[in-house]
C-alpha cells in the first residue's frame, strides 16, 4: 500500500510538471522566445529517461553504501521538524560543496558536463543529469550520514532540493526582487549556466544563495546569459552527451567550462 500510494504521488508530480513544460512551450512560441528547440528536447526527454531508470539500477548499491555507513554514525538524532529542517539545510550546504567541486575537479566535472551542454535554457534542461551520477550520491550525503541525521530526512531534503531545481532552469520568471542573492532563483541559475566570463563557476547553491554569498561566489545577472560550454555544440545524441566528460577526461581533453 505504502508503494503505491508512493508511486501515485510520483504520477502526480510527474504530470505537474508536465503541464508546466507544456505551458513553458507555448509561452515561448506565443512571445517568440526560442526558448525550446526540438532536437535538443528530445535529447533532454531521453536523458531524463535514462536517468530514472539508472535510480532503479543502482538502488541496491545506494542503500547498501548508506546502510553500512550508518553504522558509524556518531549520534543517533530523533525525526522531528527541527531535525528535519536542520536536514534540508544542510543537505543544501553539502550540495552547494559537491557543485562547486563538480567544476573544480576534472573528474567530477565529466560527470556534471552533461547538465551545461545545452544551449537552451527550459524546464526540460533541469533533468538533463549524468546516469552515472547517482552512483555519486551516496558518498555526497555520507557526512550526514555519519553526523546521524535520519536517512529518510536525509533522502527526502535531497529529492525536495532537485525538485526546487526543476524551476530554476526557465527564461519565463524574471529577477525577484529582495529574493536575489538569499535564495536560488531562476535569474541566479541561468547566470550559472551562462559561459559568459564573468559567469562562470558562479551560484552553485541548490535552494540557497547564501552559500555563494558566504564563499564568494555569488553573481547576480547584469547581461544575458550564452548557454552551454566553452567550446559550443557537443551533441544530441544523448549517448554521446552522457559520456563524453568521461571521453575527454581519459583523453586528457578537458579544458572548457560551463
Amino acid at each position: 500500500m505504502e508503494n503505491e500510494l508512493r508511486a501515485g504521488q510520483g504520477g502526480i508530480i510527474f504530470l505537474a510538471l508536465l503541464v508546466l513544460v507544456i505551458l513553458e512551450i507555448i509561452w515561448s512560441w506565443q512571445k517568440d522566445k526560442k526558448v525550446y528547440n526540438t532536437k535538443d528536447t528530445l535529447a533532454n526527454l531521453a536523458i531524463f529517461v535514462g536517468f530514472q531508470l539508472s535510480k532503479v539500477v543502482f538502488f541496491g548499491f545506494q542503500y547498501a553504501i548508506m546502510g553500512y555507513l550508518s553504522n558509524f554514525a556518531l549520534f543517533q538524532m530523533k525525526s522531528t521538524l527541527i531535525v528535519f529542517l536542520v536536514s534540508f539545510v544542510a543537505v543544501d550546504f553539502v550540495y552547494y560543496w559537491y557543485h562547486r567541486l563538480s567544476h573544480k575537479i576534472k573528474l567530477l566535472w565529466a560527470f556534471h558536463l552533461v547538465h551545461h551542454s545545452s544551449l537552451f535554457m527550459n524546464l526540460t534542461v533541469s533533468y538533463r543529469l549524468n546516469w552515472l551520477s547517482t552512483l555519486l550520491t551516496p558518498f555526497v550525503v555520507a557526512p550526514l550520514i555519519l553526523v546521524g541525521l535520519p536517512f529518510e530526512f536525509i533522502a527526502a531534503s535531497f529529492g525536495l532540493n532537485l525538485l526546487y531545481q526543476f524551476f530554476l532552469h526557465t527564461e519565463a520568471i524574471g529577477k525577484l526582487g529582495f529574493i536575489e542573492g538569499i535564495l536560488a532563483t531562476p535569474s541566479a541559475h541561468r547566470v550559472h549556466h551562462g559561459s559568459n566570463e564573468e559567469y562562470i563557476d558562479k551560484n552553485f547553491g541548490g535552494v540557497f544563495m547564501i552559500w555563494d554569498r558566504l564563499f564568494g561566489s555569488y553573481q547576480p545577472e547584469t547581461i544575458k546569459p550564452t548557454y552551454g560550454v566553452t567550446t559550443g555544440f557537443i551533441s544530441n545524441n544523448p549517448f554521446v552527451l552522457i559520456f563524453k566528460g568521461f571521453m575527454d577526461y581519459f583523453k586528457g581533453k578537458m579544458d572548457y567550462k560551463g
